[in-house]
């Protein structure tokens, strides 16, 4: 009776084990384990799922809950209180972490326990239906945008032999993508059980990852050889001060292909926060054909997710090509599409631009990190990171801020997101030119 149990027990025990065993051996392939950077990827696929149990919880009450025009109002509001002050305090935050560089782990693993409690203060609001719920909103995204920006900072420490940083990007974010797709049918089901369950859920993963965390090696919390990074390409910072100004001690120049890509992928950021307000509302008062608004929503994310990950997946492919051309051919690509889809409005083309943004996006970020990588001495590269990515989520919240105030009229709304798209692509193209033209980079093939 006894072997019999043990048979039984190993048998329903197996898909577990399993299961975690061959996650293991994805994450810590070709070096991965050995280098720490399998336990990065684990602890973004954690971050990743726990992100979309607060996401499922916020929108179906800020968004789902109420009338269309209500719910305008409400993301608004959101937006207003959450999304306003996150501008101002984004770009402290990478300054403030670059002076705790010893403290990586330490940093990570207070921003998930942060985001685990503040998951908790939430679930009780949308209970009782409190304003709590905003200013608590906000410490999430504050703690998320920390975590983010210490684990750039990390990635460069955790790279196996022979691996390029693109590569190792595009791991991590991949493990991030297939968590999110992962947990969101789970936090939907949560959700079904009531509104707080998918933040319980949320503070058990946050929880999970704040002891990950401490598990990473500790050679993330070094800072040898570092330092801070000057996101700008003007001619004094290239060339030396001029006779008789004083030098800037401690700053250096990304250089000009760095910011150019920068401002092609704040172009993108800004159209991915424009779509996902816009449509949000444009399609919940006039669905897709033949659909409900939430089948309609759910087509367009699915499609934004898949883009994202083929983009995440070829970009590591391509790592070896030109990063000025990805970027410049994705972000035409891109415009091509969003001015198609506008001038004949449709559930295929909105799909299809939901998809191709995804790719481009993926895409263009990480031929932003091969260019960081190739033009940024490894003296300031952490920092170039972090400063890049505050300068993203920033034209995220302003795409997004525009996306609640537009019309639903599709033909509209998809033009005043391909002029942003337009205007990232012009002025990159224009500098990118013009660095070719005085000796720059751009042809140069990434290692």
């Amino acid at each position: 009776m006894g072997g019999a149990v043990r048979s039984v027990g190993r048998a329903l025990h197996f898909p577990v084990t399993g299961t975690a065993r061959g996650i293991r051996r994805v994450t810590h392939a070709h070096g991965a384990g050995e280098s720490g950077l399998g336990k990065l990827i684990e602890l973004h696929a954690v971050n990743g799922a726990g992100d979309v149990m607060v996401t499922v919880a916020l929108a179906s009450t800020v968004f789902f809950s109420v009338p269309t025009d209500e719910a305008r109002g409400r993301v608004a509001l959101y937006l207003a209180i959450t999304m306003a002050p996150f501008t101002v305090l984004a770009p402290v935050i990478g300054p403030l972490l670059d002076r705790l560089p010893h403290g990586r782990r330490a940093a990570m693993a207070a921003a998930m326990l942060a985001r685990a409690l503040l998951s908790l203060i939430i679930s009780g609001a949308v209970a009782s239906g409190s304003l709590e719920l905003y200013p608590a909103a906000l410490g999430v995204l504050v703690a998320s945008k920390a975590y983010g920006v210490v684990r750039s900072a990390v990635v460069p420490r955790l790279l196996p032999p022979r691996f390029s940083l693109v590569k190792a990007n595009s791991r991590v974010t991949l493990a991030g993508l297939l968590a999110t797709g992962a947990a969101a049918p789970v936090a939907a089901g949560l959700h079904a059980l009531g509104d707080p369950w998918p933040l319980y859920g949320a503070f058990v993963i946050f929880v999970a990852g704040t002891f990950l965390s401490f598990s990473l090696p500790p050679k993330v919390d070094s800072a040898k050889g570092e330092d801070v990074a000057l996101l700008a390409a003007d001619e004094q910072h290239l060339h030396g001060p001029r006779r008789g100004q004083a030098k800037r001690p401690g700053l250096r120049t990304v250089g000009p292909a760095v910011t150019h890509a920068l401002g092609a992928n704040a172009a993108l950021r800004c159209l991915s926060g424009f779509l996902i307000f816009f449509l949000a509302f444009l399609l919940r008062e006039h669905p897709l054909t033949g659909e409900s608004a939430a089948v309609s929503l759910g087509i367009v994310g699915v499609a934004a997710g898949a883009g994202n990950a083929l983009g995440t997946a070829v970009g590591a492919w391509l790592r070896s090509r030109a990063p000025e051309i990805i970027i410049v051919t994705v972000v035409a690509v891109v415009l091509g599409t969003a001015v198609v889809a506008a001038l004949f409005f449709g559930a295929f083309l909105v799909a299809c631009l939901a998809a191709v943004a995804g790719f481009a996006q993926a895409l263009a970020k990480l031929a932003l990190d091969a260019l960081i990588q190739r033009d940024v001495p490894e003296l300031v590269r952490t920092s170039a990171f972090a400063r890049s990515e505050t300068l993203l989520q920033m034209a995220w919240v302003f795409g997004g801020a525009v996306g609640i105030v537009m019309p639903l009229n599709g033909t509209v709304g998809l033009l005043v997101g391909a002029a942003f798209v337009a205007a990232g692509w012009l002025s990159t193209l224009k500098g990118l030119l013009a660095s070719a033209r005085h000796g720059g980079r751009a042809s140069t093939r990434v290692a």
